[in-house]
């Protein structure tokens, strides 16, 4: 017996560095599992994740440990004794008795285990948790003694301890990853906000150029800026670009898109909210107002902005405070605020849509972005641009445009203006990855060449034939009237003595 108490308490030692260590969880449950059946004897055993109201086996060790077994999975609320040992957390060896009546076995239907077989449910739970539970089977008919249940309970502390870890590590995984995420957007959008300017300043488009310089002007200031445009052609460009010419630009640069969040958030979206504020509030909201204090809020699509919160907004913009959702405290913000639409904000305020004392809030410095189709000189280097930094982010390509499809490009209509081009070629991109892109691979229909109109040599009628055949078709209307109102000489505005004298000249009635 003390040869087999110094196995287990190494054993311990050594699942113990495993918890601690850089282990897998099936390395560490495995290895647990292992190390039981030196001190307790199985013939299964199994250890079970709790999702919700299931049961699901993770690890299975011993004879009987099948597929089936690997695949089991149990309803927490059909077996009161389970659930009576994730209430005490302690482990509870099992009787013949206990398995009668409607509860039954943990396998029944999986396992054909002999009558008054030895059994036993050790809890897994970390903090207020409950994880989950090992389940330990032995064909033979002899319950377990108070001293391996007690041994059982102290492995079980120590899975308990591996999956928890484990679960921490997965957790710190997943943020580290989102982390990388937001890093990387963060990066594109402080680059996005130098791209922005290059692309104004370089367009080939004399209405380009001037909403370019007229963006640079309204930068220095601190209204608020209205800019209004078709879907997609580019609003979200020009906003980047007045914050990275504003003093603002080391300031962060927020966006908000409000037609995609529900009506019953854009308040705490915009203006944060204190825990318990309303229901699902289980801890407080910044909210994009303070997040963009210093700095830059992009109100996307300002138009689909719900009433009440359009209330709240006017008084930001009026004296830069605001309450949280659910606070009796009052912050103030230092925000310069762009709004961005496609819809028309005079019609919606006459169709009471939109708040009148807001939208001249807003437009008090109003641009207005031109569609792609007014602006087509830009459209083949707009296309040459993207190409070439898509290469570059994907180490894929180079694609380069032929004749056809640069004229392809050219002659589209791009009701989707810049986002929809830039989807074609996001398209393009990825279903040819490198070489040339003509009007077949951007799947454009190539313009077809302007036919000349058909030369006739029949003679050109004169002047006069045209003059006769004019004021015959006058007086058939007029069904031969020439004074009066509605007569012949009102209708070609002449003097019914001129009208008179001409007819007689061509020889009409």
């Amino acid at each position: 017996m003390k040869a087999a108490t110094t196995d287990y308490t190494n054993d311990l030692h050594e699942l113990a560095g495993m918890v601690a260590g850089p282990h897998s969880t099936h390395e560490i449950l495995d290895r647990a599992l292992g190390a039981m059946r030196a001190v307790i004897p199985y013939d299964l055993a199994a250890v079970f994740r709790l999702y919700g109201d299931q049961l699901r086996v993770v690890a299975a060790a011993g004879p009987m440990a099948d597929q089936s077994i690997r695949a089991h999975t149990l309803s927490l609320a059909r077996f009161p004794t389970i659930q009576r040992a994730l209430e005490i957390r302690q482990p509870i060896p099992l009787e013949a008795h206990n398995h009668a009546g409607e509860e039954g076995d943990p396998y029944d239907g999986v396992l054909d285990l002999p009558h008054g077989h030895s059994c036993m449910v050790v809890p897994l739970f970390a903090g207020g948790r409950n994880l989950g539970l090992i389940t330990l089977d032995r064909a033979a008919c002899e319950t377990y003694s108070q001293e391996v249940v007690q041994i059982a309970g102290v492995y079980g502390q120590l899975i308990s301890l591996a999956i928890r870890f484990a679960d921490q590590s997965l957790l710190l995984d997943r943020y580290r990853h989102q982390l990388r995420e937001q890093n990387r957007l963060l990066t594109e959008e402080i680059g996005g906000a130098d791209v922005a300017c290059q692309r104004l300043e370089a367009s080939l488009s004399a209405s380009m150029r001037r909403l370019a310089r007229v963006a640079r002007q309204v930068a220095s200031s601190d209204l608020p800026v209205l800019i209004t445009g078709e879907t997609g052609s580019g609003k979200e460009v020009v906003a980047q670009a007045i914050h990275a010419w504003s003093a603002r630009v080391d300031g962060p640069f927020v966006k908000l898109n409000c037609s995609a969040i529900p009506e019953n958030l854009v308040e705490s979206e915009l203006f944060g909210h204190v825990r318990g504020a309303f229901s699902g509030a289980d801890r407080a909201r910044t909210g994009r107002f303070r997040t963009a204090n210093g700095g830059t809020l992009l109100l996307d699509e300002i138009g689909d902005m719900p009433l009440a919160a359009q209330a709240k907004l006017l008084r930001v913009l009026q004296e830069g405070t605001f309450e949280p959702v659910g606070a009796d405290h009052t912050v103030k913000v230092d925000v310069r605020v762009l709004a961005a639409t496609h819809v028309d904000l005079e019609e919606a305020v006459r169709q009471r849509k939109f708040r009148e004392d807001l939208y001249y809030r807003l437009a008090v410095l109003p641009l207005a972005v031109p569609p792609l189709r007014e602006r087509a000189e830009d459209i083949v280097p707009i296309a040459r641009d993207f190409l070439e930094r898509e290469a570059r982010r994907t180490g894929r390509g180079p694609w380069r445009l032929t004749p056809g499809g640069t004229d392809a490009l050219r002659g589209a209509p791009w009701p989707g203006n810049v986002r929809q081009l830039i989807n074609t070629l996001e398209r393009s991109t990825l279903l040819t990855p490198e070489g040339s892109l003509d009007a077949e691979a951007l799947g454009l229909t190539a313009p077809q060449p302007q036919r000349p109109a058909p030369r006739t040599d029949a003679p050109l009628p004169t002047f006069v034939e045209n003059e006769r055949r004019y004021l015959q078709a006058v007086l058939e209307r007029t069904g031969g009237k020439i004074y009066g109102a509605g007569g012949a000489a009102e209708l070609v505005a002449m003097k019914p003595t001129t009208l008179q004298s001409r007819l007689k000249k061509l020889g009409l009635k």
